[in-house]
């Protein structure tokens, strides 16, 4: 992959249906002070982010986040956490494509839904398998997709606080009105926490392509640098104008924060535009999910923790195997969403939905044991984290509390306590599968293969 190519997936693995959807809820549940919620998980973000981006661009590995637990803990969370985040993302990528299906259908209703959900899988399948610059490209494209969405929906908003269009500015009164800045107290502000850092969820992918980018060491450092700016302008921005235009308790919020933002403004055919925004969102996430699944997959078969043929690759550096078994998990799921559409995927999101708490917990964990191992080698790294370790330990602290304030929550205790169950699970397999002799590594990784089928197309 080129630069362009990182820094766009990087900030498309940001912007997807928790920005389009999930932000409605967020402000139903807080009221404007949802922009304290955002500022506070933005914060959190931009410091993981910082942190993972100073492994990958030190140690860039198909493996990332996993590889780096385990070269700072030991193989058993290595492992661990490489199986956890698969397990997570191959259900996600089930509730993409059904998602996506579930829009289009409703849009276009010519087929049924499981046939839409079949076909997208069939061709993201196809094009993972094909090369990493054809994936890349198409991701791209993708993510610019979203961007300008944001763009436009960001202009429109401000157009209609500056009172530039036919329909009144509503000023800064919502602000204040209906209940006040804090309509549902520092407990709503907490709540809306939870879902805002859920919907962050996924960003860390961008440092599985790492591994796949040319000059990785210079282009993870300036993706970083770059996203992370891009992430607070589009997230806080796009949710101001959110609070600034409508009522908190307005129930379009809830439905499509976009859309009743874009009606208020008087945009004809807000909904549709919106719909095809949004599924062109689930299948990006989809695509770039099955890449990054299939990565973390191949680099479980290198370190010995998982059948060794997952790291066959082939001729163009595309580990075929990988991405044939992390799809046909997500062509599983997709049946079992069809038999039993209430109870098997919905279960299963709820079983993974604290993954990226975990993960981002022992990736900030591993930063630093490997800055501080770092630190006394004297390397000099491509990438440092800011006033470490201090904001390292605060990053650590702030993901304590939001763990804390979902065992409260009714519903986010269920999915922390499941998900806390799964990693028991995966940790006991891990260590008892541990005890065999590992796996001889495949003697190319996929960042070399990458690079030279690069120079090649």
């Amino acid at each position: 992959m080129k630069a362009r190519h990182l820094v766009m997936m990087a900030l498309g693995s940001a912007i997807g249906t928790g920005l389009f959807i999930g932000s409605g809820a967020a402000v139903r549940t807080a009221g404007p002070a949802v922009l304290l919620s955002f500022l506070v998980a933005c914060v959190l973000l931009v410091l993981v982010m910082r942190a993972l981006g100073e492994m990958a661009a030190a140690d860039p590995s198909p493996g990332a986040f996993s590889t780096w637990a385990e070269n700072a803990m030991g193989r058993t969370v290595g492992r661990t956490l490489g199986w956890l985040w698969w397990a997570q993302i191959v259900v996600v990528v089930a509730a993409e494509a059904t998602a996506a299906a579930q829009l289009l259908t409703e849009l276009w209703p010519v087929t049924e839904q499981w046939v839409l959900a079949l076909v997208f899988m069939v061709v993201f399948t196809v094009i993972n398998l094909v090369k990493v610059r054809t994936l890349g490209e198409t991701e791209f494209w993708f993510a610019l997709m979203k961007v300008l969405a944001v763009l436009v929906f960001l202009a429109v908003g401000v157009a209609l606080l500056l009172g530039l269009l036919e329909v009144p500015s509503p000023g800064l009164r919502n602000l204040t009105a209906h209940g006040g800045f804090l309509p549902t107290g520092l407990t709503g502000v907490a709540a809306a926490l939870l879902v805002v850092i859920f919907a962050f969820g996924g960003t860390e992918l961008v440092t599985i392509a790492a591994a796949e980018t040319e000059d990785p060491q210079h282009n993870v450092a300036r993706a970083i640098r770059t996203i992370l700016v891009r992430i607070l302008v589009f997230y806080v921005g796009a949710v101001t104008v959110m609070v600034l235009v409508l009522p908190w308790n307005d129930e379009q919020l809830s439905v499509s924060p976009f859309v009743a933002v874009l009606e208020a403004a008087g945009v004809p055919g807000a909904d549709v535009v919106m719909a095809v925004i949004i599924i062109l969102a689930l299948l990006s996430a989809l695509n770039a999910n099955i890449y990054g699944s299939s990565r973390m997959l191949y680099s479980l078969a290198r370190r010995g923790s998982a059948p060794r043929a997952f790291a066959d690759l082939s001729d163009r550096g595309v580990p075929r195997t990988a991405v044939v078994v992390s799809v046909v998990f997500g062509f599983a799921a997709v049946v079992l969403n069809y038999l039993w559409p209430e109870t098997v995927l919905l279960w299963m999101l709820n079983t993974v939905g604290a993954t990226c708490l975990v993960v981002w917990g022992l990736a900030l964990v591993s930063q630093i044991v490997l800055r501080r191992r770092a630190d006394r080698a004297g390397t000099v790294l491509p990438l440092r984290m800011w006033a470490f370790p201090w904001l390292s330990w605060f990053a650590l602290a702030l993901l304590a509390g939001i763990v804390l304030l979902g065992l409260l929550d009714d519903a986010v205790r269920v999915q922390l306590l499941l998900t806390a169950g799964l990693v028991a699970l995966i940790a006991l397999l891990a260590r008892t599968l541990g005890r065999g002799r590992a796996a001889a590594q495949p003697p190319c990784p996929p960042a070399s293969s990458a690079s030279s089928s690069s120079s090649r197309s």
